[in-house]
């Protein structure tokens, strides 16, 4: 009895054995035959002290160096688009603030698209992307460039496919995401952090704010006042009325406005993504930041140049356009005029201070130029 005990508890312990290397046995396999995850390293934006509060970072997708360098790589990546002829950076240059020189941005095979391509500077602060709104944040609008048949016209799935058969790009994602199987998510993740990266804030305009005086000439001063003063004739108060709009240190209020385009629309803007007539015609006010290098001007690219800009809110805004905002159509400096009414000499000083909001060193930064 005592020996049947014995062999059946050395039996049990053999057995136990047995099952402990079993199990070390399959931890061992659990371990990652690329070696351990290494967490990526912060990346923290210098933003300059009179901007407004950054926003925070969506809470899945904080700013690393990792990711900000593998987003930089994507936005000059061609295999993203269906002919591999055509990059986010295609559209959107450095050199000329991220825009690409067009009336209207050429997409693959050639193909037009139907709006001009916007700048690309301090998206952190935009609640809203593209002309019409139709991109809630940076996270979701890489995607729609990415799959518009008029842009780059692939899938992202497509995209993500090539991206996983390159043999660089899986080592880059496990960096900045901690895997190397690449997903749709984390490349529209890299992507807006790089973009979230893009801060303007070295023009001589930026200077001026910063407490040097001296930065801006006289005139371009004069110009500065009358950009940012509403008229009221009533008071001999002139102003330009651009401030209305374009206000701030990011020079935009980052709403939607309808400005007079045309009596009659042939684009609807944020009225065709929220299905709202009062939205007709409306689009995202752009920032001026860098304006002196993204001609040609508007959603449509119509205006060659700032003088025609110029033109047009002092001469031919079209009174007579659904939902024109009201700080244009009450703006003038003639009372009881119906026109802005700004002398040829208060244009040109207002061009003379749009100059200013040039950023050489953001144009020429190379955290942003093509690794």
């Amino acid at each position: 009895m005592r020996l049947h005990t014995f062999t059946s508890r050395m039996l049990a312990a053999g057995a136990a054995v047995l099952l402990g290397l079993a199990g070390c046995k399959h931890d061992a396999d659990l371990v990652d035959p690329e070696g351990p995850v290494v967490k990526p390293t912060a990346y923290v934006l210098d933003v300059p002290r009179y901007f407004p509060t950054l926003p925070a970072e969506p809470a899945d997708n904080p700013l690393t160096q990792e990711g900000v360098a593998l987003g930089r790589q994507l936005f000059y990546e061609k295999a993203l688009s269906l002919n591999s002829q055509v990059a986010c950076a295609s559209c959107h240059r450095q050199e000329l603030a991220f825009t690409d020189g067009l009336a209207r941005s050429v997409g693959v095979a050639g193909t037009q698209t139907r709006r001009s391509s916007m700048a690309l500077s301090n998206l952190a602060w935009e609640p809203k992307l593209m002309w019409d709104g139709s991109a809630t944040g940076l996270e979701s609008q890489a995607r729609l460039p990415i799959e518009n048949p008029l842009e780059m016209h692939q899938s992202l799935s497509a995209g993500v496919a090539r991206l996983q058969a390159t043999s660089t790009y899986p080592a880059l994602f496990r960096k900045a995401f901690g895997s190397s199987t690449i997903t749709e998510a984390n490349t529209l993740k890299a992507l807006a952090q790089f973009e979230r990266t893009l801060v303007s804030s070295n023009s001589r305009y930026d200077q001026f704010l910063n407490g040097n005086r001296t930065a801006l000439t006289a005139t371009e001063q004069e110009g500065l006042v009358l950009f940012t003063t509403h008229p009221d004739p009533l008071k001999r108060i002139r102003g330009g009325n651009c401030g209305d709009c374009h206000s701030g240190p990011l020079q935009t209020n980052l709403t939607f406005s309808n400005n007079g385009l045309d009596a009659a629309l042939t684009d609807l803007g944020l009225g065709a993504i929220t299905g709202q007539a009062s939205d007709n015609g409306k689009f995202r006010v752009p920032s001026l930041r860098n304006i002196a290098l993204t001609a040609p001007y508007m959603h449509d690219g119509r205006f060659p140049n700032l003088d025609s800009v110029m033109a047009h809110y002092n001469e031919h805004v079209a009174l007579g356009t659904p939902n024109l905002d009201p700080q244009i159509q009450v703006a003038s400096n003639t009372v009881g005029g119906t026109r802005l009414d700004l002398t040829r000499a208060e244009k040109a000083k207002i061009v003379a201070f749009l100059r200013t909001l040039t950023d050489s060193t953001f144009i020429r930064d190379p955290r942003f130029a093509k690794p």
